[in-house]
């Protein structure tokens, strides 16, 4: 029987599977999963970096056909914002590092810009810690929002954010909050409360990688609001006052 490979652009992690068996445990009765067989290497590595089609319909997760677009904690994926009811994207700013740092979060809605916010301004902060804070604020959104049974994608550009929270924690909290090797967990508070709550809410979230500075809007949108953030210097996370311009937004100072 000739070797298939698997793509899981949707489910409880994203990838690609050299078995079924492996590929079913991710996508099998996982909401809106979208996932698809493929007979060579290279060809589900280009669909896995192309991002899940948006023609296929949804499937059974009985079959390797492919159904609805997410990404998993450490997937990268060019999911659209259209794919989930709310999308929220994430960003950090420090100037210099470590120095003046503040976080920023743009919220899409029905594949529509509802919300940006921005502030947790910290005089003594560093990027990751500015980072930290935003993925913390898009969770607690995300869970407001997957208790009214809606679909939740957050996306930042921060891998060690991501990393420290639906990866790393893990070992640390086996270990009491410590280190494999010497010295303290940077961030330590922060990393707890957000694990905490990712933990109550990971079987229904998609957290993915986006990347920095390519022009995808959510992520410009919540860079912007990070450096507005440092600029007012407000400590409180506020939201953006409507209307929204989003030339306006867009044009200023980015990190």
């Amino acid at each position: 029987m000739a070797k298939k490979f698997y793509v899981v652009w949707v489910g409880r992690e994203t990838g690609i599977f050299t078995t079924w068996d492996d590929a079913k445990r991710q996508v099998d009765k996982f909401p809106k999963a979208k996932y698809k067989s493929f007979k060579t290497k290279a060809e589900a590595d280009a669909a896995f970096s192309g991002g899940a089609p948006r023609t296929y319909a949804a499937k059974s997760s009985s079959t390797s056909s492919a159904s609805k677009s997410k990404s998993s904690p450490t997937g990268k994926t060019s999911a659209s914002n259209a794919d989930y009811d709310v999308v929220i994207y994430t960003d950090g700013g420090c100037e210099p590092n470590p120095g003046k740092a503040g976080s920023g979060v743009a919220v899409y809605r029905d594949d529509q810009l509802a919300e940006l916010w921005y502030g947790l301004y910290n005089s003594y902060g560093t990027n990751n810690s500015a980072e930290l804070n935003a993925l913390h604020q898009a969770l607690l959104i995300a869970k407001d929002n997957l208790a009214q049974n809606k679909s939740v994608h957050i996306r930042s550009d921060s891998q060690y954010s991501i990393n420290c929270i639906t990866n790393w924690a893990y070992g640390w909290k086996t270990k009491g909050w410590k280190r494999k090797t010497a010295g303290d967990i940077k961030n330590l508070d922060i990393i707890q409360a957000s694990h905490a709550l990712y933990e109550e809410i990971k079987e229904r979230l998609v957290i993915s990688h986006v990347a920095a500075h390519i022009g995808i809007e959510g992520n410009e949108l919540a860079d912007r609001m990070s450096i507005y953030a440092i600029d007012k210097k407000d400590e409180a996370f506020c939201r953006y006052p409507d209307p929204i311009v989003l030339s306006e937004i867009l044009s200023l100072r980015a990190g």
